[in-house]
C-alpha cells in the first residue's frame, strides 16, 4: 500500500491546509469543487434526476398526503413510507433510509415494518443531503453511521465533499470521521472494522496523462481514492490509489467532451468497500463494470471479477454492469447491485445478483438474481443486504423503493418512499434505542375537547403514554392513559387542567421517559 502522508490527530478540529477551515466552511469550498468537477463525466449519484422516474412511469404520484407532520413535534416534515407487502416477521427488523429528493426534509430516517417513523432527523446546514444509514459496531457497541455533507448535481457524477457521523443508541455524537482537510470524504461507503478504524472513499482531483484513451497528455483525472483511518486519533493507516493499480482502458466511461473536455475525468468511480473472508479487501468500481479483490498488504489486485479484464469467466445471465454494493456473503458467494444502466442501458431491469466463485477454475456462475415484481431499473445508486436465512434486502437506489426476497425469490416485504423521492441505500436491521432528549407534547382543542399528542423521537420501547395533568406543576395525576399508536399518539383529557406532561412506558412498565411540563393556557 501507498504509505500515508503525515496529517495530525483529528478528534473535533480539521488540520490546518495553510489556515483553520470551519466544517461550514470546508462543506462550503466542498460544493464548489463538486460542481466545477462533475459535469459530462457520467452518472452517479444524482439529486434531482428524473431518468429512472421517467423509465418507471406508473409509479404513484407524489403529493401534499406524501409528508407527515406532527403537532408534538412541528419542526419534523417526513416523507411517508408506504407499505405494500407486509413483512412477515415485523419483529426482526426496522427499516433505515436516507430521503434525499422530493417533498420534506431531508436527513436520516428509521422507520418500522409498517412505514411508521421510529426516527428522523433533519440534516443540518450547512449540509444538504443525508447518505447511507445504517448499524454497525464501534468499540463493540451498536452505532448508527451516516455520511453528510453537499453533492455537486451539474451534469450527475455525484461525488461527495462531507465526511461521516457516528451516533449512540441515545442519538447522542459520538464522532465523525474526515479525510484530510483539503479532500473531503466521499458519501459512497464506510466499513468500520473490529480495529476501531474506518474504510471509506476519497475522490482526488490529479494531473493525468490520458493518451492511452485517447485524451489529452496534460489531462485530469478523478482519483478513487481507499483511505483506512483510526476512528479515535483520525490518523491515516492506509491509502490504495487506483491510478496506481487500475490502468484507465478498463473504463466503460467516456472522456470527458464538449464543454466539459477540461473538467477530470472519473474513469473507476469506486462505490463500496468491504472487508474479505481473509482481511484483504473488496472493492466495487461501477465505471469499470469490476470487483476487485486487493491485497490489503501490497494493495496489489489480486483479481478482478468482471469487466474487460475479467479473471473470471462470466456466462451471459452472470454478468453485470453500472453496479453497486458488492459483498461476500456467509455462504462465501459475492452479492452485489446490479444497477445495469448508467451511462449507458444495457438491460431493463436492475437486479440483485448473487454469484459463486470458483478461483482455481477462474469460473463465476449464476446462484440467483431478485428482480422487483415491477422490473425496476435504477441507473443510480442501489444497494444488497444479506439477511438472515439466506435472504436478501434490496434498496433500488434512484428509485424510492425497498425489498426483502426469500432465498427462492419470493417477495417477503416491499415498501416505498413518495415516488419523487429516493434513498442512495436501504438497509434492515435491529435496533433498540433510548433518546438522551426529552419527549414530546403537543396540544390541540378538537371539538371542544383538549387532545394531548405524544411523541419521543427515536425511542424503540414505548408501549404506552400516560398524560398527567393538574393545577399545580408539582401535583399532576393521571387524567389518560393509551398504548402508542405510532410515531405520534394522540389522547383526550377529560379535564381541564393548568399544567400538563406526557410520561412513557415500556411493556414491563417501566417509566421510560417523561416530557416537559407545560401549561395549557395562556
Amino acid at each position: 500500500m501507498v504509505p500515508p502522508s503525515p496529517i495530525s490527530a483529528m478528534p473535533d478540529t480539521l488540520p490546518e491546509p495553510p489556515r483553520r477551515w470551519s466544517r461550514r466552511q470546508l462543506l462550503i469550498a466542498g460544493a464548489g469543487l463538486a460542481a466545477v468537477g462533475l459535469t459530462g463525466c457520467g452518472a452517479g449519484f444524482v439529486i434531482g434526476a428524473d431518468s429512472a422516474r421517467e423509465a418507471n412511469r406508473g409509479a404513484e404520484a407524489g403529493g401534499a398526503d406524501n409528508l407527515l407532520n406532527f403537532i408534538s413535534r412541528p419542526d419534523l416534515h417526513v416523507q411517508r413510507v408506504v407499505v405494500s407487502t407486509p413483512a412477515p416477521d415485523p419483529d426482526s427488523g426496522l427499516v433505515f433510509l436516507t430521503p434525499a429528493q422530493g417533498r420534506g426534509q431531508f436527513g436520516t430516517l428509521i422507520v418500522d415494518t409498517n412505514g411508521v417513523p421510529v426516527w428522523f432527523r433533519p440534516v443540518p446546514a450547512p449540509a444538504t443531503v443525508a447518505i447511507d444509514l445504517k448499524v454497525q459496531k464501534y468499540q463493540d457497541k451498536p452505532v448508527l453511521t451516516w455520511w453528510e455533507g453537499l453533492i455537486g448535481g451539474t451534469g450527475g457524477l455525484g461525488i461527495g465533499q462531507g465526511e461521516f457521523v457516528i451516533y449512540d443508541n441515545r442519538y447522542r455524537e459520538v464522532t465523525r470521521i474526515r479525510a484530510d482537510g483539503v479532500t473531503q470524504a466521499d458519501q459512497h461507503d464506510l466499513k468500520i472494522t473490529s480495529r476501531g478504524t474506518a474504510l471509506f472513499w476519497v475522490y482526488r482531483p490529479i494531473s493525468a496523462d490520458l493518451t492511452s484513451v485517447g485524451g489529452p497528455a496534460a489531462g485530469a483525472l478523478h482519483d478513487g481514492v481507499l483511505q483506512e483511518v483510526d476512528i479515535a486519533t483520525g490518523k491515516l493507516l492506509m491509502e490504495w490509489r487506483a491510478s496506481d493499480h487500475v490502468p484507465f482502458d478498463e473504463s466503460y466511461a467516456p472522456l470527458p467532451a464538449g464543454d466539459s473536455a477540461l473538467l477530470p475525468y472519473d474513469y473507476f468511480h469506486a462505490n463500496s468497500v468491504a472487508e474479505d473472508s481473509d482481511g484483504n479487501l473488496l472493492v466495487s468500481a461501477r465505471h469499470t463494470w469490476t470487483v476487485y479483490k486487493i491485497d490489503r498488504s501490497t494493495g496489489d489486485v489480486i483479481w478482478r471479477l468482471g469487466g474487460k479484464r475479467s479473471d473470471f469467466r462470466l456466462p451471459p445471465e452472470a454478468t453485470f454492469s453500472w453496479q453497486h454494493d458488492a459483498r461476500r456473503r456467509s455462504d462465501g458467494t459475492i452479492g452485489l447491485f446490479d444497477n445495469a444502466a448508467g451511462i449507458t442501458r444495457e438491460h431493463d431491469r436492475s437486479r440483485g445478483l448473487i454469484l459463486a466463485l470458483d478461483e482455481d477454475a477462474g469460473a463465476a456462475t449464476l446462484v440467483r438474481e431478485y428482480v422487483h415484481p415491477r422490473r425496476l431499473s435504477a441507473p443510480t445508486q442501489g444497494s444488497m443486504e444479506e439477511r438472515p436465512d439466506g435472504r436478501s434486502f434490496i434498496g433500488w437506489g434512484e428509485l424510492p423503493y425497498f425489498t426483502e426476497f426469500a432465498e427462492d425469490g419470493t417477495v417477503l416485504f416491499d415498501g416505498r418512499l413518495p415516488s419523487d423521492s429516493q434513498s442512495y441505500r436501504a438497509t434492515r436491521a435491529t435496533w433498540t434505542a433510548e433518546p438522551a432528549d426529552q419527549p414530546a407534547v403537543g396540544l390541540r382543542r378538537e371539538a371542544g375537547k383538549l387532545v394531548a399528542y405524544a411523541s419521543w423521537n427515536g425511542a424503540t420501547e414505548v408501549e404506552t403514554w400516560q398524560i398527567r395533568a393538574g393545577s399545580q406543576p408539582g401535583s399532576l395525576g393521571v387524567v389518560a392513559e393509551g398504548d402508542r399508536t405510532g410515531f405520534e399518539t394522540a389522547l383526550t383529557v377529560p379535564t381541564d387542567p393548568e399544567y400538563l406532561r406526557a410520561d412513557a412506558f415500556a411493556a414491563n412498565g417501566r417509566l421510560l421517559g417523561s416530557s416537559a411540563i407545560i401549561p395549557v393556557r395562556g
